[in-house]
């Protein structure tokens, strides 16, 4: 092992049992990572979004629009940072990230103008679009080949579960102290805990520590299949030979459409289920439900997942979540409501995840951060349209039916187009 890779060697190493691979801690440290980053600037933003037009008498139109701002500018930046990483490595946008991301979600609950609110979301999608996406998933895909959905669904966890703990928890703090007490509480546990994990656990490339992706598993006879495995995974890609497959432009298309329908009704699920259920702190309780359900899951499905036609599983979860949509919209039943949000949170959790799984496996691990980003890139301009789709639907019909009825349609629409993502040709 080179003196060089020995200094990139996490002090967490020195100290962790040996006998487990690391990159299971790297799992549990992404998973910690995207718990604050993605509970907050994900869930958090959906929890505050009624208070804040409550507090200020903004419309929901003005309140979405600054959540589609914060998507749009958080894919642009993954786009610009994912080929970096693929050079460097992701370690110095994540410090920087994790410390945009403590400072500009604390300041939230101190904007009085809707242009503040504007510029606040813009700084924390900066520092989300350095810190969480494209650097986590860049990180797993290089430590993870043939176990990757099993690894993932241990990293991706932590998104889901920053909606079980911290939607309630956000919502709590805000009946207690409104969003003055919620936001800079919020803003301080992402720094605490991101930090320490990124200086003291984190490693960009197992290579770094003599180690090889997977643990070094028991050497298998070489067979065509896995040779052109492995060509897949170490090929070389430019933006440019990508966009000229049919395979990336079925997942950019099929996870810009999902993600403006799924982003647009889960930042809405609170205001549409505050009548229903009774009160804000129930509906939250319910996107905690949401969350819950799908941390379930996707562990389920990281069992099998590798093993599986990844395509056609993500067809699969695209029409049960638009067919949950539909749902959800036409029973007016409080039981049947919990468990239509519970079958919708059983998708939502694995189209992220699968997202990342079908880009390691059509392009691989050496040029995943350059097309991730692009492709994430894309994505977050859809998650950022939804919400402000979503609202401006309600603000002009005056009500949630026909805003999530376009979702849904949105929805198996994506679906018939992941079908074509089909592996690209390696010679």
């Amino acid at each position: 092992m080179s003196s060089r890779s020995a200094l990139r060697i996490p002090p967490a190493a020195h100290i962790l049992p040996s006998n487990v691979f690391y990159g299971w801690y790297i799992a549990l440290a992404c998973g910690l990572l995207m718990f604050v980053g993605v509970g907050v600037g994900y869930y958090g933003l959906a929890v505050f979004l009624k208070p804040l037009k409550d507090e200020h008498g903004w419309s929901t139109t003005v309140v979405s629009g600054a959540t589609g701002l914060y998507f749009t500018v958080s894919g642009l930046t993954s786009g610009f940072v994912g080929p970096r990483i693929d050079r460097s490595g992701p370690m110095k946008y994540m410090i920087a990230g994790a410390i945009l991301n403590g400072v500009s979600a604390s300041a939230i609950g101190f904007v009085e103008e809707a242009w503040q609110l504007y510029a606040v979301y813009v700084v924390l999608a900066v520092a989300f679009g350095m810190s969480s996406a494209v650097a986590v998933n860049a990180i797993m895909t290089r430590w993870f080949v043939r176990r990757r959905a099993r690894a993932m669904s241990i990293s991706s966890t932590g998104v889901s579960l920053g909606g079980v703990i911290l939607s309630p928890l956000i919502s709590k703090m805000i009946d207690i102290g409104g969003i003055e007490l919620a936001a800079p509480v919020m803003g301080a546990l992402v720094a605490s805990v991101s930090l320490p994990v990124i200086l003291l656990v984190v490693a960009w490339d197992p290579a770094d520590m003599g180690l090889k992706p997977d643990g070094n598993p028991p050497p298998a006879p070489e067979s065509a299949a896995s040779l052109h495995a492995e060509s897949i995974q170490m090929r070389r890609w430019t933006n440019a030979e990508a966009r000229r497959s049919v395979a990336y432009w079925s997942i950019l298309v099929a996870f810009l459409l999902v993600f403006t329908s799924q982003t647009g009704y889960v930042f809405h699920q609170i205001s549409f289920l505050e009548d229903r259920l009774g009160s804000r702190s129930t509906a939250a309780l319910a996107l905690s439900a949401t969350a819950g359900g799908s941390i379930i899951a996707r562990l389920i499905v990281g069992m099998f997942a590798d093993a599986v036609d990844k395509r056609l599983l993500t067809f699969v979860l695209f029409v049960v979540q638009a067919t949950a949509i539909l749902a959800i919209i036409h029973t007016g039943n409080i039981a049947a409501t919990w468990a239509i949000t519970l079958v919708f949170g059983f998708t939502i959790g694995n189209v992220y995840m699968m997202q990342s799984l079908l880009v390691g496996e059509i392009f691989g691990l050496v040029s995943f951060g350059a097309i991730f980003g692009m492709v994430n890139l894309v994505g977050q301009v859809g998650a950022g349209a939804g919400p402000f789709g979503v609202g401006f639907l309600h603000d002009q019909t005056g009500g949630y039916s026909v805003p999530f009825t376009v979702t849904a349609l949105l929805t198996y629409l994506a679906a018939g187009v992941i079908l074509f993502a089909r592996p690209v040709r390696v010679r």
